[in-house]
């Protein structure tokens, strides 16, 4: 069973060297528990932010009040009534929306606010005259606060343009708004009308100018009909129409593509001709043979003296002079047939062949009179070409022109009529602006004290994330496993937090406050010191830290305490010669005396044997080697074989060796001793040591190979939203009914 709870230790605790996954990320705990320790902070805030934004409020309400006037402009289509067409034209949105933000901005520009200021009735107003300093500044002043406060916003959805002024005063708004309408509507009168009649002169001389290259066009047209002798260039419209010359061409090309795919059938034949003259007898020449009267008649002879063969054969027999007769008559009219049959082939070869050349005489030069033939109509064809695409130039010039010319006549015809119609400035008053009842929106109390209210919540949040962030001291469990990366071996609470040690040595807390939550705390680490090793177990344990006073001595002190507790013999060595505390912790006793001056320098210069310098504790199973006098070169003594020896030698004396090491980021001497032990401890003070110290030290150590086994947190405090307030009520709720249980026993 022993060894199974070991194994499974083992499996809970990585071993030294490896790095335990650690996330990054705040986790929800985490940000409760930020939450929990800031609340008051939080809290108070929001109800700053909410005072603030009431404040606010109601200054804004007595001090700078702000009241808006509004009033609508209708604005027509630009082309909605058209004096030429009976029927309404509809326009796209978006070119209507883009003509009333095109009226907005006229309303919004500049030389329109100098003029509204240059009416009586915005002159007598107590805006006007609230400004101050040199006259070109105030009206400076005055047209920077129209661009701000007076507004013209077109409506996306309806044909109107809103104009509205803000300032302190509900009747001079009104007044304000009032006389912009009506100063804008007067100027958009007259400024449309002028603007007609410079576009009637601009038109005018553009119709001149057009009606002049139209004359040009058509004298062109009559040049290249003269230059090339031809009067039907233009193309009929309605029908594929097609020029007699083209279809000429069109034919003597077709007709020359068949004759030349005739003759080239006909020289293929030629070859073959040619080759049929010494080769074989075909089939076609066979016939002809076959069909001659000679060979017809040589077949029937010869038919007739094989049957008399036949027959003198079956009567006399082979040697019988007439059958040799027979035979030889036979063997006569065959070769006569085979001489007749080669003359026939021969001529017929013959008479084909020349034939054939004949026939491609006449045909060759039928191809060349098709040619010649084809080569002037085609040269009437690109003359033809020529004229019709200067001739289509110039008819697309014309068109062209007559089509503006036609444009213009009707823009003149337009804007005759529009320079007379009454709703040319295409806007309409739809009334004068009344005054306004309520303030503006910013000034609205439920816009306020919600926003003061989430305001300073959210200014307390991020205050309190600020403070937590901001702290990069190692303080608790998490923030080891976060930037440290090293296993951790136990957790030793600040002794402020329990009652049961106040009064006593934190070096001695194991032994003089057995049941404190501190002690509980060192035993629980010696257990997983025991238990997160490799498969041997580490006797010589080198317990260091980054820096002096993050309580390594207290650590080494209590886990050797822990040690003796269990039965085990300890050695405590006190290896720090720059500051050495063993001897205070633990004095000498009286008999003794006169070993002061022995410890472990005395050892590493031979000046004593290791077992003069170790000296009693006072606690039974816990010898102590105290510094002894300080030696000019103490990284090298710790370094050298006697201190090797040292320890070997005190191996088979004692179950586990404790040197309580100096600072690793101040000298060297730690780095010594870790290449000499089986495992090194690391101390981190909550209270004292950096994220960055802690991670200097750690890789400080691994530079030299050291054997890291973890690491312990020392003077944690318990942090609201931790858990070691709640591990100080269980631990003592439990110690309590123990000892009632005991008592009651």
């Amino acid at each position: 069973m022993a060894q199974e709870r070991s194994a499974a230790s083992k499996r809970r605790l990585p071993p030294a060297g490896q790095n335990p996954a650690a996330s990054s990320a705040l986790t929800p705990r985490e940000v409760f528990a930020i939450l929990r320790r800031h609340i008051l902070l939080i809290i108070f805030l929001t109800l700053l932010g909410l005072g603030a934004g009431g404040g606010t409020w109601k200054l804004l309400q007595i001090k700078f009040p702000r009241y808006t006037a509004r009033t609508y402009i209708q604005v027509l289509p630009p082309v909605e009534t058209d004096p030429m067409t009976i029927s309404t034209v509809q326009l796209q949105r978006d070119v209507l929306y883009g003509h009333r933000q095109s009226i907005a901005n006229l309303i919004k520009q500049q030389s329109t606010m100098e003029d509204l200021l240059k009416r009586d009735k915005v002159r007598e107003t107590q805006w006007y005259q609230s400004f101050r300093g040199q006259p070109a500044k105030k009206d400076r002043n005055r047209v920077k606060y129209l661009k701000k406060h007076f507004g013209a916003y077109a409506h996306r959805d309806s044909d109107f343009v809103e104009i509205s002024m803000s300032c302190r005063s509900r009747a001079e708004a009104a007044d304000i708004v009032n006389e912009m309408l009506v100063l804008f509507l007067a100027g958009r009168g007259v400024s449309e009308q002028r603007e007609i009649s410079e576009r009637l002169t601009q038109l005018d001389g553009r119709r001149q100018d057009v009606q002049a290259e139209v004359d040009a066009a058509e004298k062109a047209l009559d040049d290249v009909r003269a230059a090339y002798d031809l009067t039907d260039i233009e193309r009929p419209l309605g029908r594929n129409f097609q020029h007699t010359i083209t279809l000429r061409l069109n034919n003597l090309e077709l007709q020359k593509d068949e004759l030349d795919l005739v003759i080239r059938q006909l020289q293929a034949d030629i070859g073959n001709l040619e080759q049929l003259a010494t080769g074989p007898v075909t089939e076609q020449i066979a016939a002809v043979i076959e069909a001659d009267a000679i060979m017809t008649s040589l077949a029937q002879q010869l038919a007739l003296q094989e049957a008399e063969l036949s027959g003198k054969l079956s009567k006399f027999g082979d040697n019988h002079r007439d059958v040799r007769r027979i035979r030889d008559s036979i063997e006569k009219t065959r070769i006569e047939r085979e001489l007749r049959k080669a003359e026939i082939a021969e001529l017929t070869r013959r008479a084909n062949l020349q034939q054939a050349q004949d026939t491609l005489i006449v045909l060759q030069e039928r191809f060349e009179k098709l040619e010649e033939s084809r080569q002037e109509a085609e040269a009437k064809k690109k003359q033809l070409d020529i004229a019709r695409v200067q001739y289509d130039k110039g008819a697309k010039i014309r068109d062209e022109r007559l089509a503006r010319l036609d444009s213009i006549k009707e823009q003149i015809e337009k804007l005759k009529i529009m320079h007379d119609d009454p709703k040319t400035p295409k806007v309409l008053s739809v009334g004068q602006a009344p005054q306004p009842l309520e303030m503006v929106f910013s000034r609205q109390w439920w816009l306020w004290f919600p926003s003061g209210t989430v305001l300073g919540m959210l200014l307390g949040l991020g205050l309190a994330f600020l403070v937590e962030l901001a702290n990069d001291l190692v303080r608790t469990p998490r923030d080891v496993a976060r930037f440290v990366r090293v296993p951790l071996l136990g957790v030793i609470p600040n002794a402020s937090e329990d009652r049961q040690v106040r009064r006593v040595d934190l070096a001695h807390v194991v032994r003089q406050a057995p049941y404190s939550v501190l002690s509980e705390s060192y035993r629980r680490c010696r257990t997983n010191l025991k238990l997160s090793g490799p498969a041997g177990p580490s006797r010589t344990l080198l317990v260091t830290s980054g820096m002096s006073g993050d309580g390594k001595t207290s650590v080494a002190s209590n886990l050797a305490a822990t040690f003796v507790a269990s039965d085990k013999k300890v050695l405590l060595i006190d290896a720090n010669f720059r500051k050495p505390n063993l001897h205070t912790l633990f004095p000498q006793e009286q008999d003794s005396a006169e070993r002061f001056d022995f410890g472990l320098s005395s050892v590493l210069t031979h000046q004593c044997s290791s077992g003069e310098a170790v000296r009693s504790s006072g606690i039974e199973g816990l010898g102590i080697i105290d510094c002894g006098p300080a030696p000019a070169n103490p990284a090298e003594l710790l370094g050298s074989a006697r201190m090797e020896s040292l320890l070997a030698e005190q191996r088979t004396n004692y179950d586990y060796i404790i040197i309580d090491g100096p600072p690793s980021l101040l000298v060297s001497d730690a780095k010594v001793l870790a290449g000499l032990v089986d495992a090194t401890v690391l101390v981190f003070n909550a209270m004292a040591t950096s994220r960055g110290a802690a991670q200097r030290t750690v890789r400080e150590l691994e530079q030299v190979d050291a054997k890291i086994i973890g690491c312990v947190l020392f003077a944690a405090r318990s942090i609201k939203g931790g858990y070691f307030q709640e591990q100080f009520k269980s631990y003592r709720r439990y110690h309590k009914k123990a000892r009632l249980a005991g008592s009651a026993a």
